[in-house]
Order: C-alpha cells, then structure tokens, then sequence
C-alpha cells in the first residue's frame, strides 16, 4: 500500500538531491545548449512557485512554474522531476494537477513547457494531461532536441 502523498511547497533545499539527480539524467541525455534547466529559486516569490510531493516526509517529487507576463500571460512549466524509486505511482500526475491548479489560482489559464524529444515518458504524461505540440515560444529557439507543448486550463464549473 502506497502511502499518503502530501504536496506543497518546496522549503529550502528539500528538493536538492532531485535537483542533482534531473540535473545529471539531462546531462546524459542532451548536450548543455539544450539542457534549459531553471534554478529553483526562480521559482519563488511572485516570480513562480516550487512544489513537491513528500511521502513521509522525504521529497519524492518537484514541479515548479514560473510566471510571465504580457500578451498572452502564462505559466511555463519547470522541473518536474519524480526519484525512479516512486515513479508508477502517479505523482508526476499529482504535481502537475496541483500546479495547473496555482496557475488557474493566479489568473492565468495557459500553461507552456519545453521539454527533450528523448524523455518519452514526459511526452507521453503531457499529452496524456491535453499539452499538445506547438513551435518553440518566448526565449527559445528550434532545437531539434525539445519538444515545446502547451495546454489552456480551464476553470471547473461550480456544482
């Protein structure tokens, strides 16, 4: 039996050692110039927000967004990692719903995210959550190695 996830957010270096763990599985899988890993604490403050999911009390899994502003405003997607030792458990599912939620809580309604042509898993979650494809947006450039998605969120009805 699996037990109880709690996600919220990421306090100081909780997240550090799955930090390191995405940071060196992208480094083995793309060559720097495509790696767009973000530090995590660009996504504090009113800039993003760091989430996790903690399964007693160890961090098993992060997500985070940062915000951007302008015409369209969205929220791009950063970081989501879950340890291969809690992965088939439906966390990276958890995460991501949690942090469209702050998305929607925050105004925004559209959500955007890079992510490598190798990480099959990843593109497989993202479409499975209703990200489709779209060209590279905001900083990026073509990369043959990235993927770029997007996903408009909408708001649940009140019953």
């Amino acid at each position: 039996m699996m037990k109880r996830v709690i996600i919220k957010p990421v306090a100081g270096d909780e997240a550090g050692d799955l930090l390191r763990q995405s940071d060196d599985y992208m480094a083995s899988l793309y060559p720097t110039e495509s790696n767009h890993l973000v530090d995590p604490d660009a996504l504090q403050g009113e800039g993003g927000r760091f989430i996790g999911a903690f399964i007693d009390d160890v961090c098993a899994g992060c997500v985070g967004v940062q915000f951007f502003k302008g015409s369209p405003s969205y929220g791009e997607i950063k970081r989501l990692y879950v340890d291969p030792a809690y992965r088939g458990k439906a966390i990276a599912s958890q995460l991501m719903a949690e942090i469209e939620h702050l998305i929607l809580a925050r105004g925004i309604n559209m959500v955007r995210l890079e992510t490598g042509v190798l990480q099959k898993a990843a593109i497989g979650l993202y479409e499975s959550l209703g990200y489709y494809h779209i060209q590279p947006f905001g900083i990026y450039l073509h990369d043959p190695l990235s993927l770029f998605m997007e996903k408009h969120l909408v708001t649940a009805a009140p019953t």
